[in-house]
């Protein structure tokens, strides 16, 4: 009967209508943490610990980071029962939660809070003080977020971008910023780049975080512009889920069609990312929008010099004296997936031209991109 339903009535109604459904639905449903509960040990770091997300990966850094510490914290494990699929192993070592008090630090964005309560369930929240880490792209989180924050004691968001965001929405609860701990793990040295070897700019994007959020199109165009059909640069486009997008993957693929761009699909563990980032000469990133750009603090962290648009989350870290912030303008945020699709806000149009410019400069003056490279790293 179930299957029935969601066959026949649930994926017949409206995008919107079904998520205000499923939002409200989960709120109301979900156990309540109690008022007034003070922080207490044991932690325990919620979310998805085996998707390939940037929430997911908060989750991780926030475990590891607790652990490195000496904290004894718990993984709590919500891949699964939120729909997500699970691309990376499980944390380790299991560890089971226990009612009573507790601190509860879930790396769940408002709207999906409900269910997420929902699965761990009312006799292990019982006593424990809950922490929403929340991130968002757009200047002004959406009134459903405002279902969440009653969900929760406090509020952490990872810059001060999403914070100014999640404010409006948040009641009564109190918004810190903290950062994901990227400088955690260590980082291999990378390998010297020879003289003969092409330069290569490396794009990152997750087809499911919504292209016209992370504009792979823009970073194609930014580098024709630079370079044309040069053999001697080369643009690396990795992706994943953009397979589940068979209409967008023919696209872009006709926009890189050439000798010297690459679409590289895969979903990479760490040392898969420690070897494409050794890949690279700059990171490029024209994105419209931004809550904290994982990918570009990382590659920062390892010491590329990174080319981003200079507005959003990554203005916290991403400067002219660590990297090269492109001009943007200020645009409808208008999204065909419909997850960023709030025209009455606005979003960043990077400056393609200015974007060229500075890859060929970081090509054309190897000192300089590794004086900034290194600022970067510090």
């Amino acid at each position: 009967m179930i299957g029935l339903l969601h066959r026949y009535l649930w994926q017949r109604l409206p995008y919107g209508l079904r998520r205000a459904a499923l939002f409200r639905a989960t709120t109301l449903a979900a156990p309540r943490p109690r008022r007034g509960v003070e922080p207490a040990a044991p932690l325990i770091v919620a979310g998805t610990l085996r998707a390939a997300s940037g929430l997911g990966e908060s989750a991780r850094l926030c475990l590891e980071a607790l652990r490195a510490e000496g904290v004894a914290a718990i993984g709590l494990d919500l891949t699964e029962a939120l729909r997500q699929p699970a691309a990376l192993p499980p944390p380790a070592p299991p560890h089971t939660v226990d009612a009573g008090p507790g601190t509860l630090i879930l790396h769940v964005n408002a709207p999906l809070t409900g269910l997420a309560l929902l699965a761990i369930g009312r006799r292990l929240l019982s006593g424990k003080h809950v922490i929403g880490c929340w991130n968002w792209e757009l200047p002004i989180a959406p009134p459903e977020w405002r279902l969440g924050a009653g969900l929760v004691h406090e509020i952490w968001a990872l810059t001060h971008f999403v914070a100014d965001a999640v404010r409006p929405v948040a009641g009564d609860r109190a918004v810190h910023v903290v950062p994901p701990p990227v400088a955690l793990r260590p980082v291999p040295q990378r390998r010297r780049r020879t003289g003969g070897s092409r330069f290569t700019v490396l794009s990152m994007f997750d087809a499911a975080s919504s292209l016209s959020r992370k504009n792979p199109e823009g970073v194609i165009e930014a580098f024709r512009r630079a370079f044309g059909a040069d053999p001697t640069a080369r643009l690396l486009l990795k992706t994943q889920r953009l397979g589940e997008m068979p209409q967008e993957a023919a696209r872009l693929a006709a926009m890189a069609a050439g000798p010297n761009i690459e679409i590289r699909y895969a979903t990479l563990d760490a040392a898969g990312l420690d070897a494409l980032y050794d890949e690279a000469d700059v990171l490029l990133s024209l994105h419209r929008a931004e809550g904290f750009g994982l990918s570009l603090a990382e590659a920062m962290l390892r010491g590329l010099p990174v080319v981003a648009t200079g507005w959003s989350g990554n203005a916290d870290f991403l400067t002219p004296g660590t990297g090269i912030p492109v001009p943007w303008r200020l645009v409808p945020a208008q999204d065909p997936q419909r997850t960023y699709d709030h025209p009455d806000q606005r979003w960043a149009e990077p400056d393609l031209d200015a974007a060229a410019t500075a890859l060929r400069r970081l090509r054309d003056d190897p000192a300089e991109a590794a004086r900034l490279g290194a600022a970067a790293a510090a």
